[in-house]
């Protein structure tokens, strides 16, 4: 095979993490050449089952550093930015990683001559009181203004085996007999699969979204916070009494929870002001087509994927209501 006839190379930043690996998987299926940019290649190995002998390549690259950047991108005919943060911990802020990364790549991409997909997130403006909303949507308007004919996704909160939600409040069922809800839980979300977003990425290196086009990627259900832990308790069968906390005392425990070093907080201030506002596909998306639906994805019921991956939260794993122990 010459060089003229070699498959697409498409660098992916954050390759590695839940998102990234899904859209790994997507593309190798496509017969894509991938190349992973990710901070420690060392650990990025699980990836490499993924595709054929050869396919999946490696890069170091550091968002907070152009030259590395520059370098990831070289010889691209796509580039995929996965690489979000929901938290703050050193010297990955929303600002370095959110803005000035995605705007690093996006600058990367059009001096190589190559396509963008970015994934953002339901929320992001550049008004909103929360920096993570805030940073998103700097970093799509720079990206547009950069690369006018990328795409963007916005997914609402999404569920998949590795994700930081349901395996988060199921982690928390298994220790404690109660459970938070923020705000009375009263936020409605629009949970969409991993693998159905990963889907709308590939296609979108396809050529088969509309460049220049923000999509808003939701699942078939709205559910209320509320709603989306009774689902997860009855899949893990477990029953646990729910304990409303008021959003200025969320806040304050945010606050605190976030000083303590070494520790992944389970939740900071900042995504107290998050679940101040419903995370679900706008109506202008929909009328416009702008969804799953809209380019010819049927989205995942959540029922029929929580149980894969939640049954090791079940009283006796996978043995629950089988009349065997574990």
């Amino acid at each position: 095979m010459t060089l003229s006839n070699l498959p697409p190379l498409v660098t992916i930043f954050g390759g590695s993490g839940f998102v990234g690996r899904h859209v790994v998987r997507a593309l190798a299926k496509r017969g894509y050449r991938i190349r992973v940019a990710v901070r420690r290649p060392d650990l990025a190995g699980h990836l490499q089952p993924l595709g054929t002998m050869g396919q999946i390549s490696f890069v170091q690259a550091n968002l907070r550093y152009r030259t590395s950047v520059d370098r990831a991108v070289e010889g691209a005919d796509h580039v995929i930015n996965c690489v979000g943060v929901l938290f703050e911990s050193g010297r990955n802020t929303f600002d370095a990683v959110q803005d000035f990364g995605a705007r690093a790549v996006a600058e990367a991409a059009r001096a190589a001559g190559a396509t963008l997909t970015h994934i953002s997130a339901i929320g992001a403006n550049t008004n909103s009181e929360s920096k993570y909303a805030r940073t998103k949507g700097r970093a799509e308007i720079a990206i547009l203004e950069t690369v006018p004919e990328a795409v963007i996704l916005r997914p609402s909160i999404i569920f998949g085996p590795e994700d930081d939600f349901f395996n988060k409040f199921a982690g928390m069922a298994r220790l404690s007999p109660v459970l938070p809800l923020v705000g009375g839980g009263h936020t409605k979300f629009q949970p969409v699969y991993v693998a159905d977003v990963a889907e709308a990425v590939a296609r979108a290196v396809d050529g088969k979204l509309k460049g220049g086009t923000i999509y808003e990627l939701g699942g078939p259900q709205v559910l209320t916070f509320r709603e989306c832990l009774e689902i997860m308790l009855k899949t893990i069968d477990r029953k646990r009494r729910f304990v409303s906390i008021p959003f200025g005392i969320a806040s304050l425990m945010g606050s605190v929870a976030s000083l303590v070093p070494f520790i992944t907080p389970p939740l900071t201030a900042d995504q107290v002001v998050l679940l101040k506002t419903d995370n679900v596909v706008s109506a202008e998306a929909e009328a416009e087509g702008r969804t799953l639906a809209g380019i010819g994805i049927k989205s995942t019921m959540l029922d029929s994927i929580l149980p894969t991956y939640l049954v090791r939260y079940r009283p006796q794993g996978q043995y629950t209501g089988t009349g065997r122990s574990a």
